[in-house]
């Protein structure tokens, strides 16, 4: 072997390892602790903190231990024997702990299961499923979700260090990234980078373990290939993508947005293209607003979604909540859920009846709405039957509002003064209930600004009472401040209220089912809206948000001739005033005229096209910029004389372009073997043979300039091969991959 070869090869590495590697025990448990950890970090942002998070980390790490013991005490079993009896020992260790921690007062000495500890489990189970369908983020720490959450994980923690055991990096990579991506699909919340960044290195880490104990890996890697390859992709993964344009059909007629029972439409309202949700077909001249679901219960921070017993289709709404003297129109409207995932569906108000669902829809006669514990909102096509309620202007001022109900078991929500003491300015002049409201409802009309930007730059970005507080000061927000506002100050003035989550009135479309009109409702048109009980009348919707929707403004008695026509401007009926506006009139610069699913952008921006296709580019052409930077150094040492270099770049070619090359042979015979069967120049054959020789057994040569050699030789190299192992070699140069010990044919 020349001296140019030691020289360009630091050690006589081969690419297959010889034995197999030793088995470990510590490091596969460990590994596959971290990455459970890693899975559950998202979860802490949709979950208050609490006993929960100590739980889950103790049985994760309960696990690992118990996986280290069980493969030291079999080391010498037969590893589908070891792995089986450490997947036992980890199920057993796991329902203990959970038992100590959630029911250990139920259980033979803390940790063994009786009949009253699988009825604990079964209800807080229970309670538990209910707090995350019908509860809102993040949700309270309690013991439903703190058993939940241990069982969870401790699965997805076996699972782990199973997959980790058994050298599927693959597997374990998508079980840590699908489990900690479920807390921002399912809240639509921004992408945790911190998070990806981190998963990225865990899975890098995964493959790093798994193929130091394959024994068809090679003993020897790149480094710098590893990590610019890791680099690229989370590049990738975390600059690129949230780029990319989607067409508003690219999802297909699945969910494009998740709505909860709650106030935090921000991020909804925020989203830069929006699209359409819903379709809904009437024979009226205006679409109705759509509600989901109502809150009016209010702890001081946030309002809670109400929580009532629901019952069959069958059953039936129950009986009207409006005395036989009001005029009620029946209206049908047909619905449409295109891309709106929720466990609610929208209704007009008041819903009377419905068809065309199936059974695991139930009825909520408590606020006229549906909903389901099991079934999904996206994709239904019903029916509503409901009443366009429209008492009289003297009507609904005879009737007092209902005074708040309150909770005896509920702790007193202390609110600032200035929320009462405006309300009460405000509403002076009034001299019954409904004209209060009335006030209401112009002054924040008249004296507010609508703005999604202001509540987050100004930090009361909430429904709370000190950021009530706050939006009452600065006079600008949308649609959660402006009703959780109203709410708290007709609450201030004695009166029974709640807040509303649905949907604006959709925007006409050319489009016709038989003699009915379809509307459009897009995803920017969620919103809500406070109700007022009148007895006698039913909840009464108000509209205070500015610039939106429909004022409520009964007519009086004496203008319709009678006292039971319609009045000209009801709020969410169907006779909007000319104001009516269908959405948030904000400033969209990436978004059409059109809302709605026409499967085109809405604007053809270049930029991010550019963008994309430069990050694919860079990712595709990173190896052989790699190699093209080492050509590169070593043509510049082969200059200056350096035979070593200049034989080690040959060396490299031959591997790209897919030349067997053997350790056995000597430089000469080589360069032999590449004049005869690859027609390269002697001549030029000769000089780098030389230049090799002289470098390997002389004391010393005088420099001289091996590139034009080089060239001519890697040139007239690459000419002997068919172009499109030359293109390959170009993009995937295999040299860089097989470090400079490797033989060509292994790799092929």
């Amino acid at each position: 072997m020349s001296r140019a070869d030691r020289v360009a090869r630091p050690s006589p590495l081969s690419w297959r390892r010889d034995t197999e590697p030793r088995e470990g025990r510590i490091a596969p448990s460990v590994l596959a602790a971290v990455t459970a950890l890693v899975a559950l970090w998202p979860y802490t942002s949709v979950i208050e903190p609490g006993a929960w998070s100590f739980a889950v980390v103790l049985v994760v790490a309960v696990i690992a231990i118990t996986g280290i013991g069980v493969r030291a005490l079999l080391a010498r079993r037969h590893p589908a024997l070891r792995d089986a009896a450490a997947l036992l020992a980890q199920l057993a260790v796991s329902i203990g702990t959970i038992t100590l921690l959630v029911a250990g007062d139920t259980a033979y000495l803390g940790v063994v299961s009786t009949p009253a500890t699988l009825s604990t489990f079964s209800s807080l189970a229970a309670a538990a499923r209910e707090e995350i369908v019908f509860g809102t983020a993040p949700l309270d720490s309690s013991p439903g979700i703190r058993l939940v959450m241990a069982a969870g994980f401790a699965l997805v923690a076996i699972a782990l260090d199973q997959l980790v055991a058994a050298r599927n990096a693959v597997l374990a990579g998508v079980v840590c990234g699908a489990v900690g991506a479920i807390p921002m699909i399912v809240t639509l919340a921004d992408a945790n980078v911190v998070w990806f960044v981190i998963l990225g290195v865990v899975v890098l880490l995964l493959f790093r373990f798994t193929a130091q104990r394959d024994p068809h890996s090679p003993r020897r890697t790149s480094s710098a290939v590893a990590v610019g390859a890791g680099a690229a992709a989370l590049v990738a993964a975390v600059a690129i993508a949230p780029i990319v344009p989607v067409s508003a059909s690219l999802a297909g007629t699945g969910a494009g947005v998740t709505v909860d029972a709650s106030l935090r439409l921000g991020d909804d309202l925020r989203q830069p293209n929006p699209v359409e949700v819903l379709t809904l077909a009437t024979d009226a001249d205006t679409a109705p607003y759509l509600r989901l679901t109502t809150l009016s219960r209010f702890d001081g921070r946030v309002w809670l979604p109400d929580e009532a017993d629901t019952r069959p289709q069958s059953d039936g709404f129950g009986a009207p909540d409006w005395d036989e003297q009001v005029a009620a129109e029946e209206v049908s409207t047909s619905i449409r859920v295109v891309r709106m995932s929720s466990s609610w569906l929208p209704v007009p108000y008041p819903a009377t009846t419905v068809q065309g669902l199936t059974g695991a829809w139930r009825l909520v006669p408590e606020n006229r709405t549906i909903t389901s514990r099991t079934a999904d909102a996206a994709g239904n096509d019903y029916t509503v039957a409901w009443s366009a309620v429209t008492p009289t202007r003297e009507q609904i001022q005879a009737v007092p509002a209902a005074e708040p109900v309150s909770d005896p078991d509920a702790e007193p929500v202390e609110l600032p003064d200035e929320i009462g003491a405006t309300a009460a300015a405000v509403t002076a002049g009034a001299t019954n209930d409904y004209d209060r409201l009335i006030a209401l409802q112009n002054w924040f009309r008249s004296q507010f600004t609508y703005s999604l930007e202001t509540p987050v730059e100004e930090g009361f970005d909430g429904t709370g009472a000190e950021a009530v507080a706050r939006f009452l000061e600065v006079r600008s927000g949308y649609c959660i401040h402006f009703a959780g506002a109203f709410a708290l100050m007709a609450e201030s003035l004695g009166m029974e209220v709640r807040i509303v989550v649905g949907y604006l009135p959709g925007s006409r479309t050319n489009e016709r089912r038989g003699e009915e009109q379809v509307f459009s409702v897009t995803s920017d048109q969620l919103h809500s809206w406070p109700e007022v009980l009148f007895p006698g009348i039913g909840w009464v919707p108000f509209e205070p948000t500015a610039s939106l929707g429909v004022p409520t403004a009964f007519a009086a008695a004496a203008t319709t001739g009678g006292g039971t026509t319609a009045p000209s401007t009801p709020a969410p009926t169907t006779s909007p005033q000319a104001e009516q506006t269908s959405g948030p009139e904000i400033d969209r610069a990436d978004a059409g005229g059109d809302a709605g699913s026409t499967g085109t952008l809405r604007r053809l921006d270049p930029m991010p096209v550019m963008l994309v296709t430069f990050g694919v580019l860079v990712a595709l052409t990173l190896p052989a910029l790699a190699r093209l930077a080492q050509r590169t150094a070593r043509r510049g040492r082969a200059r200056r004389g350096d035979a070593a270099a200049a034989w080690a770049e040959l060396r490299a070619t031959m591997i790209d372009l897919g030349i067997a090359v053997s350790d056995a042979d000597s430089p000469r015979r080589r360069g032999s073997t590449l004049v005869a069967e690859n027609g390269v120049d002697a001549d030029a054959m000769r000089a780098l043979t030389d230049a090799v020789e002289r470098a390997s057994y002389a004391r010393s040569a005088p420099p001289a300039d091996l590139v034009p050699a080089l060239d001519a030789v890697m040139r007239q190299v690459r000419r002997s091969v068919a172009r499109p192992t030359r293109v390959r070699a170009l993009l995937l140069p295999r040299s860089l991959f097989a470090g400079t010990g490797a033989d060509a044919p292994l790799l092929a």
